[in-house]
């Protein structure tokens, strides 16, 4: 944490608070920045590799938006080398720390829950996903949709289409933009007739949101059909 501290640029933190809404009913209320870039984070977490659990879960529990993204790219790296009994008790503190609130901005959950959580499920059952995206709580349903993520970069979008309707009706931003995303790279990883039969099928119930980020690399023509159905 001290090393985090130290590498603090003022300016940078009151700009990363604006950027990450962090005022009085925004998604982000409360959320402290010291103004560490995420290139310095990294370099800085590369000392401590090889850093255990209970020290993730302490930076985690910090009020320092910075300290909880590094512990999150720290155990993305001891997950990623971890085997057997260990990977699962990576994936078990990092399910601890969703439901204990502490993965708890748009940032935070993205470098995480592919990385960790859906990788994880890759050949198993994935049915935590659609759990976690039926969730009223905005980032574990952001982490159920993201965590498709791992399945969709292997040419499977099953888990992205079970969980898709379980958001399609949630008009919040930051749930509009991760489901959005998801299905465009849905179509750029499985084949643009992924992508367009479920437009076909779901655009007019979709957000205005989520369909612009679905169409952003669909033809002018046929994008802007597919937004005419709203």
């Amino acid at each position: 944490m001290a090393a985090l501290d130290a590498a603090g640029d003022p300016d940078r933190a009151k700009k990363s608070a604006r950027f990450f809404k962090t005022g009085p009913g925004e998604y982000g209320e409360g959320d402290v920045f010291v103004g560490v870039s995420v290139p310095d984070q990294r370099t800085l977490a590369r000392g401590f590799r090889g850093i255990g659990r209970d020290q993730v879960v302490r930076l985690l529990a910090s009020e320092v938006h910075e300290h909880r993204l590094t512990a999150l790219i720290l155990a993305g790296w001891e997950f990623d080398h971890a085997t057997g009994a260990d990977r699962q008790a990576w994936v078990d503190t990092y399910l601890e720390q969703v439901h204990a609130g502490r993965i708890n901005n748009w940032d935070l959950v993205d470098s995480s829950a592919e990385q960790i959580l859906g990788e994880f499920l890759v050949g198993q059952d994935y049915s935590l996903l659609r759990k976690l995206a039926a969730e009223d709580d905005l980032w574990r349903r952001r982490v159920g949709i993201i965590g498709t993520f791992a399945f969709t970069k292997r040419g499977d979008v099953g888990p992205l289409l079970e969980v898709a309707p379980l958001v399609i009706d949630d008009r919040r931003d930051l749930i509009q933009k991760a489901y959005g995303w998801m299905l465009r790279e849905a179509g750029k990883r499985c084949g643009a007739e992924v992508l367009l039969g479920y437009l076909d099928a779901h655009a007019a119930a979709m957000g205005r949101t989520a369909l612009s980020y679905a169409t952003e690399h669909v033809d002018a023509e046929v994008r802007a059909e597919y937004r005419s159905r709203r």
